[in-house]
């Protein structure tokens, strides 16, 4: 089977790496589409990075994981229309089985569509705009939610 999980990953954390690790762990997936949400934007306080940043952050992060599945990491630009947002994603990404998911707006649509949504269990509680807001602050304690791997990008 193949999971779908979508985040912006502004930046990717520990506990996104959390969450792939435990789609990896799920019995019958083999596969993971992971879709960089708001994949257009950069630049901006709350996206600051690029897709092509991210999409490297979440690359190293998850080549240092012996018990990933194989995986594809995918824009997903906003069009800003809950109406058409699964229809957009699933263009995009492709046939999926499942989708994972910590956002419980991003469950209801998908849902609304008859999709099986599963949610992450989130075990690590960081935010994205925690750290964000620490590394623009410059306080390093952003540093320890973040893979090693990739601390040296940020």
């Amino acid at each position: 089977m193949r999971a779908l999980f979508i985040g912006r990953f502004q930046p990717f954390h520990r506990g996104h790496l959390s969450a792939v690790q435990q789609i990896a762990h799920e019995p019958g997936i083999d596969a993971v589409c992971i879709g960089v949400g708001s994949a257009q934007y950069a630049g901006t306080p709350d996206n600051p990075y690029s897709y092509d940043q991210r999409k490297t952050m979440i690359t190293c992060a998850l080549e240092e994981e012996t018990s990933i599945i194989p995986f594809a990491i995918v824009p997903i630009p906003d069009i800003h229309d809950d109406v058409r947002w699964v229809d957009h994603v699933c263009a995009i990404v492709g046939p999926i089985d499942v989708v994972y998911t910590g956002n419980g707006h991003v469950k209801k649509l998908f849902e609304e569509k008859n999709y099986q949504v599963k949610t992450i269990d989130r075990t690590l509680p960081i935010s994205g705009k925690a750290i964000r807001e620490q590394m623009r602050s410059g306080d390093t304690v952003w540093k320890t939610d973040v893979p090693d791997s990739i601390i040296h990008l940020l």
